[in-house]
This record gives structure tokens, sequence and C-alpha cells, in this order.
């Protein structure tokens, strides 16, 4: 038996980025949370300790601040495929760079002044070759909630199963979504827009007699209006509403008041993709 060096790779993570860009007396904010990771030929810095092909993470990050001031920042997906393919053209020891970006939004509240908006964070990952691109883009913290139109029952029952059938409860959500682009030139700002609202209507207009229906609904939907997403990838926690026993105050709760469950809770996931898509470039999760 020998002991070999498996797949590695490095970077830097979280590099906290705000870009201030002037219009006049206008201003616009790009809100990011930038992570770079390259793979490549790094065998001899973990075999040896040679550092001849390790480019600095501390360069990583003044890259990403200097092509913030010299180029911009635009659409999140936009950014991280301008860095990925400066790491892999200017570096031939690197194989792969893959960058992933978060933003956050910020409402305008006059010329000048902002307020975070909402929980949800778009997301964006971008792995580049010599040859090849893939673009996943994305959402999380995105919390829905309908107050009835579920139902969940016909479930399996065992000697340790206690929950009730129901007809009518609520159901919530924070959707963390991934989804993978066919191509890298798509108009990012429209294409996310646009998936964020398929999800957001198939979660509205499914009638769900479990998660996992709604998860396939709002996958398919999709697909079905975006014809440049090959596969989308979501996970569903389901935050739990428990109804409060209001007996001992001699009062009904005809589904009106509910304690609202923390942890333990349950946790769907699930791909939905098109059948005649290629693979994807490297493997991508949520």
């Amino acid at each position: 038996m020998s002991i070999v060096l498996g797949p590695n790779r490095y970077g830097k993570a979280e590099t906290r980025l705000l870009r201030v860009s002037r219009d006049g007396e206008t201003r616009r904010l790009a809100d990011f949370n930038v992570s770079v990771a390259l793979s490549g030929d790094l065998a001899a810095t973990h075999l040896t300790g040679d550092n001849a092909g390790v480019l600095p993470t501390d360069t990583m990050k003044n890259t990403v601040y200097a092509f913030a001031k010299q180029h911009g920042v635009g659409e999140p997906e936009e950014f991280a495929l301008l860095l990925a393919r400066h790491f892999v053209d200017s570096q031939p020891q690197v194989r792969a760079a893959t960058v992933g970006v978060e933003s956050y939004g910020w409402d305008r509240l006059g010329p000048y002044s902002f307020q975070r908006s909402g929980a949800q964070t778009r997301t964006a990952t971008v792995t580049v070759t010599a040859e090849e691109m893939q673009v996943v883009s994305g959402v999380t913290g995105l919390v829905l909630l309908n107050a009835t139109a579920s139902e969940f029952h016909g479930f399996v029952r065992d000697e340790y199963t206690t929950l009730p059938e129901t007809d009518d409860r609520i159901l919530a959500t924070a959707v963390d979504a991934r989804w993978r682009h066919l191509g890298a030139d798509d108009d990012w700002g429209k294409s996310f827009t646009a998936a964020v609202d398929a999800l957001v209507a198939a979660f509205v207009n499914t009638y769900s007699y479990s998660l996992q229906q709604t998860l396939m609904s709002m996958g398919s939907r999709v697909l079905q209006t975006r014809p440049e997403i090959a596969e989308i990838r979501l996970a569903l926690p389901n935050k739990h509403h428990y109804l409060v026993d209001l007996s001992p105050f001699d009062l009904d709760n005809d589904n009106e008041v509910f304690i609202v469950g923390d942890r333990p809770y349950g946790l769907i996931e699930g791909t939905v993709t098109r059948d005649d898509v290629p693979p994807p470039l490297t493997e991508w999760y949520l």
C-alpha cells in the first residue's frame, strides 16, 4: 500500500467588498463576499513544502479589491467570471479556478442613503478551466410561508410515530436554491430575478400534500420558464408550526395560534433537471 495526495485546492475565503459607484451626486452599492479556490499542479507544496507554484492567498484578496476598482463589479456572476479567468490565464500551474460570490441587497433611501434589504442573499459560483466554464447562480434565506393549502397524511407509521395527520397546516421554509446555467454569457440580473419569481410563484400556487411535492413544483417552474438553466438543486427546511393547546383556558384553537418551532426541523433536498443537458464541468453542491 502507498499513500498518495488526492484532490486538493486552496484559496482565500470570504473577502468582504463594498464597491461604491458614483453617478453625479447619486451613489450605487455592490456589497459582495468573495471566495476564491485554485487547483492544479500543487503537489510540491504538499509533499515537500516547495511553494514555487503557490500564489499567496493574500494576493487573491488584493486581486479582488484591485479588480473592483479597475473593472467595477457588475453582476456577481460577471465579477466571478472575470476573477476566475484571470487566475487561470495568469497562473500556468492553475488548472481550475472557482470563485464564489454572496451578494447582499440594499434598498435606496435617497441619492446616497441605503437600508439593508431582506434576509435573502444572492449567490454565484463560477468554475473556469482553460477549456470550459460553469456558472451556478442561486439564492439562500428566501423565507416563504403558506398559511393554508397544505396537508400531510398517509405517511408511514411505526411504533415510534406520534405525528398526527392533518388536512390543514402551515407550510413554511427558507429556500436555499442553486441552478446551473447552460452557458456563460446570460443576462445575469434578468435571469436571477426571473428564476426567483418562478420559485415564489410555484410555492404560492401549489396545493401541497408534501414539501417534496412543492420542491418538484418549484424546480419544474424554473426550468419551464428559464431555458438558459440546465438544472436546479433545492434544500427546503420545513419550518414547523405547532398548534398551541388552548384547552386548559377553555379556548378553541381553529388553526389560529401556533408555536413557531426552531429545531429540530425536517430538511427536504432534491435536484430537478432536464434530461437532455450536458453534464456539469465539475461537481457542485448547495
